[in-house]
């Protein structure tokens, strides 16, 4: 069989790679997506005190240490049998929504965007935020670099630190905000909202308002039937913060709707050998392969999947920006609610509608009365042994789960991060993209294998924090140079030559 490999794949945290296999027909016999790294977070937590994670799980994504920040404390707080302040979760929440405004920004314009703003079959130089700052101007590109600079101000602000926040603690936050520091976040809520409001307009403009990107994202290439989830609040609108998991069918009813520290009950994990990434999948449905279907355990938890799963969004101009969209695509509502969206790349406008609705959670949040109050934090007082907390990661619902001795010491750490959840999904989509665009006598371009990334891109994936299986052979090759440079010995394992 013809091999065709894309390694490294590109615009996304973390490393992976593509194989695709052709028949003797040319046409894809089959097509891997592929994580060739560990990093056992869970493995090395274990033996550390409980109080530390928050800190040590931060590290673990460079590009959303706050997400895992906030579900490891979460986790203590129920580790630790202690229920936090009502101002504290506001201002947790306040806190979560500026990340979430950071984050989509930079997936948008820096990552996802390009394929649609530059042009999938742009030169691979021209695939970038500058790519991008050149084809809409350089006013737009002071707007994103402002975007982040002012919430990653409120990051550091309100979370101790710009990067890996250490803030959270059990039960509570580490400090109040004041009435300036109030006035000032404010500001920026304001700012954010009207730059999520100008993101949507720039994506109608530049996407909706070309036919072939509108073709592009309806075609069966980049569509799959699958079970959806995400975090619902007590109206079933969707919330980053706290709520209950809700899992639809392809139909879009309900399926199950628990709570996060019953995750066990409902999801499980596959396993292959030819990755160091898990394929979670629902119990009750069971693991029927990487196939579409309500027959099929496989479900998507991305920004569409959320807001497939919900009925809404709790925020006004979100609410009409999701009812846009899905009038826009054909989505036909059914006993009051709308029926998912398969379209995979629609995930890229799904995602700009959790960036307004973000900003608009962070406005209502700041002007809550209650968000200067001083008492932050609860007293803790129970022994500690057993604790799950959940957020929503911009790429998929995050669950971190602690067991300890009664000195609040790790005997043992699980972690299912959104990438995970959307693993086998990827494969499948990557799966499909090849199959529809590589046919016998197909002349393999750049644009085209691009176009085969786009597959993976739109799920936002980051594989750093993903990877802790460890069911085959950790690819490592060590060269020694002497001090002309010259080889002296190359020494590997699992690495084809």
């Amino acid at each position: 069989m013809k091999r065709i490999s894309i390694d490294p794949i590109t615009r996304l945290e973390g490393h992976g790679k593509i194989e695709i296999f052709l028949n003797g027909d040319g046409d894809v016999a089959n097509a891997y997506f592929i994580i060739p790294e560990l990093r056992g977070f869970e493995q090395f937590c274990v033996g550390r005190p409980a109080e530390e994670m928050p800190r040590i799980t931060n590290r673990i994504c460079g590009v959303c240490p706050e997400a895992h920040h906030m579900a490891s404390t979460k986790a203590l707080d129920d580790l630790f049998h202690v229920a936090p302040p009502s101002v504290t979760k506001k201002l947790r929440e306040m806190f979560y929504c500026a990340f979430y405004v950071t984050d989509h920004t930079t997936h948008f314009y820096a990552l996802g965007g390009p394929d649609f703003v530059v042009g999938p079959d742009a030169p691979p130089a021209e695939r970038n935020i500058l790519g991008v700052i050149h084809k809409v101007g350089v006013e737009v590109g002071k707007l994103v670099i402002a975007c982040r600079q002012r919430n990653h101000h409120v990051i550091e602000m309100v979370g101790g630190r710009g990067i890996h926040p250490v803030a959270g603690l059990p039960g509570g936050w580490s400090k109040p905000i004041t009435e300036e520091e109030r006035q000032e976040i404010e500001e920026i809520a304001r700012q954010n909202v009207d730059f999520a409001l100008f993101s949507l307009g720039l994506f109608e403009d530049l996407v909706l308002g070309n036919q072939a990107y509108v073709d592009m994202i309806l075609s069966d290439a980049y569509t799959h039937r699958t079970y959806y989830m995400g975090t619902v609040d007590e109206n079933n609108h969707v919330n980053f913060y706290d709520g209950m998991i809700r899992v639809v069918d392809p139909e879009g009813k309900e399926f199950v709707k628990y709570h996060p520290r019953d995750y066990t009950q409902h999801v499980a994990e596959h396993v292959e050998p030819w990755t160091y990434l898990k394929f979670p999948y629902l119990k009750a449905v069971g693991w029927k392969g990487f196939v579409d279907g309500k027959e099929s355990g496989v479900y998507c938890a991305t920004p569409l999947a959320r807001l497939n799963a919900a009925d809404g969004m709790a925020t006004p101009r979100a609410q009409e920006a999701y009812e846009k969209m899905y009038e826009t695509l054909g989505s036909k509502k059914v006993n009051g609610r709308y029926q998912p969206i398969h379209y995979r790349l629609a995930t890229h406008w799904a995602r700009l509608i959790e960036l307004l609705y973000a900003a608009e959670r962070m406005l209502e949040l700041i002007t809550d009365p209650e968000i200067t109050d001083p008492n932050v934090r609860a007293p803790i007082t129970e022994t500690p042994d057993e604790g799950v907390g959940c957020v929503e990661a911009p790429r998929g619902t995050l669950t971190h789960h602690y067991w300890t001795d009664e000195r609040g010491i790790l005997t043992k750490v699980n972690l299912i991060v959104g990438t995970t959840n959307n693993y086998a999904p990827m494969a499948m989509s990557i799966k499909k993209a090849a199959q529809a665009l590589i046919k016998k006598g197909t002349v393999i371009t750049n644009g085209l294998l691009n176009r085969i990334e786009m597959a993976f891109r739109a799920y936002d994936p980051c594989f750093a924090c993903a990877t802790h299986s460890l069911p085959g052979q950790m690819p490592l090759e060590v060269i020694i140079r002497d001090a002309e440079g010259k080889v002296v010995e190359r020494l590997s394992q699992y690495v084809e030559a």
